[in-house]
């Protein structure tokens, strides 16, 4: 049985608008998972999809060029005893337990770099071991992809939640804002630019589509394949709502075709025991586990196959030396376990012999409906204030950063961060216009 997996990698726009000022930290902070994610896969020799955003690529050579002006990166690079208190309170979330600046601003730093590495001890040698990650890490994803050692698939460049960018009504059966949204030429913007960056990039096209958030309709599907996406990738979920049954295992053993667009689903089960529930284990138990799980639903049909597809960054945290042991059994094991073929999605599509299955494809995410992102007054809000914005000063590219699914994600909740970057990139695009900025855009609103 052919089994693949995809890892999405995957950060929102941090950078106030028009500037290099970033407002928060986590494109640096997960420089080192991007870099283990790669590196893991080259050591083990397992065929993994690795999944990025035209947007995180983008920021990623802020850091690799030098241009990120990053408070919490300056703070890692000051001498200890030119460390305010100001910086301190920046670095200490990233050192809980000590208490001296030196200590503080050490430990930060270590929490910057993967333990795939030999990490050395010192201080210099550590920001210089983070900047040559930082530097070489998308040539060495080219490199890696060109050689066969990874698939490179990629997302619609802002993040945004492509189903609802082309109409809010996809999201049936919630409470939708009282004004529509329905923009499928942003979409079909956000898939074109993706391509077209990822190819200026790497000099090669993707291999396939993850869609924002899993998010997939007829409508993304259609544009997708006009695009030129060999495939994409979404949850089981979307395949039960589409059949109309409860579900079986037995048929997302193959993937579907639908709009012309061929489309895998992935296990969910098996993919959330990475994402929440391993981290508590002991790693070669895990490991052991999983594969134990994926050989289960083994059969003996050469074409059957198994999809697991979930966030390659923000687990880690959580496991054990940040989920290097668990993810090298887990390959390791993969690889020897017999009548289990790990596998890129193109090989899987390429070696086909029967016609795929056509489906009449339903709206959904990887959560299986929209709630996370529309539905409850505060995101409904928001979705008023960028439909506004939208009418008024068309597709620019602040509008495009604004449709990012992340905005909507927190929306409501307390990451006043997030909501301050929405605002203003709605605030930039009016003036970017020539247009007043409407009250409840400015920065600092708390709601629409």
């Amino acid at each position: 049985m052919r089994v693949a997996i995809l890892w999405h990698l995957h950060q929102p726009v941090y950078r106030k608008p028009g500037t290099k000022d970033y407002v928060l930290p986590w494109v640096d902070f997960h420089l080192k998972n991007y870099h283990q994610m790669l590196r893991i896969a080259q050591e083990t020799g397992y065929p993994c999809t690795l999944n990025v955003v035209p947007c995180l690529l983008e920021q990623i050579r802020d850091y690799a060029e030098g241009t990120a002006n990053d408070p919490v990166q300056s703070a890692l690079e000051k001498t200890p005893d030119r460390l305010t208190e100001a910086d301190l309170a920046l670095l200490q979330p990233f050192a809980p337990e000590e208490r001296s600046p030196a200590d503080i601003q050490l430990s930060a730093l270590r929490s910057f770099l993967s333990p795939v590495d030999s990490l050395p001890a010192g201080r210099e040698e550590l920001l210089e071991k983070q900047k040559s990650v930082a530097v070489s890490l998308l040539d060495n994803y080219g490199r890696a992809a060109r050689a066969g050692q990874i698939e490179l698939t990629v997302t619609p460049y802002y993040h945004p939640l492509t189903p609802l960018i082309c109409d809010l009504a996809s999201a049936d059966g919630l409470v939708l804002p009282g004004e529509s949204f329905r923009y499928p030429e942003d979409a079909r913007t956000h898939l074109q630019s993706a391509r077209a960056y990822f190819d200026g990039l790497f000099g090669f096209r993707p291999a396939g589509l993850w869609p924002s958030e899993g998010g997939i309709s007829p409508a993304v599907a259609r544009l997708a394949a006009d695009a030129g996406f060999p495939f994409a990738v979404t949850d089981e979920s979307v395949l039960w709502k589409s059949m109309k049954v409860a579900p079986d295992s037995d048929l997302f053993r193959t993937p579907y075709r639908s709009e012309g667009l061929p489309i895998f689903f992935r296990d969910r089960g098996l993919s959330d025991l990475i994402g929440f529930e391993y981290n508590g284990w002991a790693p070669g138990e895990a490991a052991a586990d999983l594969v134990r799980r994926i050989s289960e639903r083994r059969t003996d049909d050469p074409e059957d196959m198994l999809v697991l597809a979930l966030d390659g960054e923000n687990p880690w945290g959580c496991y054990a030396e940040n989920g290097v042991p668990f993810l090298r059994a887990f390959y390791e094991t993969m690889l020897r376990t017999e009548g289990l073929t790990p596998s890129f999605f193109g090989e899987i599509l390429a070696d086909r012999g029967n016609p795929l299955p056509d489906i009449d494809l339903a709206s959904g995410t990887w959560l299986g409906d929209f709630s996370k992102w529309i539905g409850s007054q505060a995101k409904n809000e928001g979705w008023t204030l960028l439909s506004r914005a939208r009418a008024a000063c068309g597709p620019i590219e602040e509008i495009l950063i604004a449709e990012g699914s992340d905005w909507f994600w927190w929306r409501g909740e307390e990451h006043p961060e997030f909501q301050e970057l929405f605002h203003s990139y709605l605030a930039a695009a009016y003036r970017a216009k020539g247009l007043p900025v409407p009250a409840q855009v400015r920065p600092g609103k708390a709601g629409a």
